[in-house]
């Protein structure tokens, strides 16, 4: 492999060199920086899969003079048995294999592909002139074209524009197989350039487009200090919707939590698992009688059936009424009282359960789950919420804007405690928290310490 490497490179030198051109110019023209051209000339690093069509653009010939130093000479028809395509150089793992190396002056490119699965792995996106057919052979596999998802199983096929930024990744754990047939725009001779990097404007504004901008306008100086901010839509707004499903739409498999158990193992919840269990937990606490308008206190600590309950219950109108696992009998009792709570979500962890159920005593009514664990007269989240749909839909009923969302204890340090009460507005209130304050990295991670019983939970945590 080595000597392969080496035997490539010395033809891009040769080529360069016969062509004319600089090492500045070629790395102009490949689009890396002049020390990695470098680096890719001398064979010293495995070349990408872009960078060879580049090359081969650049100089005018086919990939196999790069790739084995001679020319295609078939212009009738040629044959490529299974597992004997030209291999291209790997692109973030990906295994190529172009199955019409030896065909002359060819008006399409078509490629087995490998995709592999990498667990938690981002989308690379890239982008080509010309068309793209895509069909899948083997596995699963998203494909996200600008901010559209599509997923696709064995026998799918998707024909889309290649010069629009596109990402493949494969899903369910396991490598995803399909054939790629790419074709140059009509009215121009063949000069095959894959995956040209989109444009720097074009990346800018994905990555700054945000699931915000239809509800939040910001005014910043020349420092990027905030000078000004304005809501708009505010009266459509849902948290659940607009932001939860809107990211579960526009990067499905994008990280949105990592969490760790009392075990020490990890867990990652993307973004698309988000909506799927908060919309299974919506058709679970209707299920049980919750309806909108219906107080819930969640006592969770920070299990993450907290945030399937909490985005399930804006997404509800229920009102989410969080509290520390700190509570005893006497505190459970005044907040159930004062608050008129409905239902109560629980962790199973320390007495606290048996707490709420004593200040219960009084409620007969009241709608008891458990997380974590079964307790007579307690519905068993982990068990019963897996049994529901996954699908919630929209509707001209939920609530928004100035529905009530949200009600908060204050911690009635000089006396009893009092409740705060918000509006699905609350959300975008903390736009300038999470932004401006928190400084939130969209491919970092950001960690709350707090208990989710506490406000701080959710301008930190949720």
């Amino acid at each position: 492999m080595e000597n392969q490497l080496r035997e490539v490179a010395a033809r891009i030198k040769e080529l360069r060199e016969i062509s004319g051109f600089t090492v500045e110019q070629m790395a102009e023209k490949t689009e890396v920086s002049v020390e990695e051209y470098l680096v890719l000339e001398q064979g010293e690093k495995d070349f990408g899969f872009t960078f060879i069509y580049k090359c081969a653009a650049a100089f005018g010939v086919e990939i196999k003079d790069l790739l084995e130093g001679s020319s295609p000479n078939l212009s009738l028809y040629t044959v490529t048995r299974k597992g004997e395509g030209l291999p291209i150089a790997r692109k973030t793992g990906f295994d190529y294999h172009n199955l019409a190396p030896s065909f002359k002056n060819k008006s399409a490119e078509p490629f087995w592909v490998k995709v592999p699965y990498v667990h938690g792995a981002e989308m690379v996106f890239s982008s080509h002139a010309g068309q793209e057919i895509d069909i899948v052979i083997k596995g699963k596999l998203m494909i996200q074209i600008n901010e559209r998802v599509e997923i696709l199983t064995e026998g799918d096929t998707i024909y889309y524009n290649s010069s629009a930024p596109h990402a493949l990744k494969a899903l369910d754990g396991k490598p995803c197989e399909l054939y790629a047939i790419v074709l140059e725009p009509r009215d121009s001779d063949f000069n095959f350039k894959m995956d040209k990097a989109p444009t720097e404007e074009v990346m800018t504004q994905l990555r700054q487009s945000t699931v915000a901008d239809n509800f939040v306008e910001c005014d910043v100086d020349e420092n990027g200090v905030l000078q000004d901010i304005r809501f708009k839509n505010a009266d459509r707004f849902n948290f659940g919707f607009d932001c939860v499903d809107k990211l579960a739409s526009k990067c499905p498999q994008k990280t949105a939590m990592v969490w760790v158990g009392n075990d020490k193992k990890e867990y990652r919840f993307t973004f698309a698992d988000i909506k799927k269990y908060s919309n299974m937990t919506a058709n679970y606490f209707e299920s049980l009688g919750i309806k909108k308008g219906d107080r819930v206190m969640l006592v969770l600590k920070r299990h993450y059936q907290f945030w399937f309950s909490a985005v399930a219950l804006h997404k509800m109108g229920a009102i989410m009424i969080p509290a520390t696992n700190q509570l005893v009998e006497h505190d459970f009792e005044y907040r159930y009282k004062a608050g008129e709570i409905k239902a109560i979500v629980c962790t199973a962890d320390g007495d606290v359960a048996h707490q709420a159920d004593l200040a219960a005593k009084d409620f007969p009514d009241m709608i008891k789950v458990l997380v974590g664990g079964k307790r007579d007269g307690w519905y068993d989240f982990n068990s019963e919420m897996v049994l529901c749909s996954d699908i919630y839909e929209r509707t001209s009923a939920t609530p928004c804007g100035d529905d009530p969302m949200l009600m908060l204890f204050t911690s009635g340090t000089t006396g009893y405690p009092h409740i705060a009460a918000h509006s699905h507005k609350y959300p975008l209130g903390h736009y300038i928290t999470a932004k401006y304050w928190h400084n939130v990295d969209p491919d970092g991670l950001h960690f709350t310490i707090s208990d989710t019983g506490w406000g701080k939970a959710l301008w930190g945590k949720l």
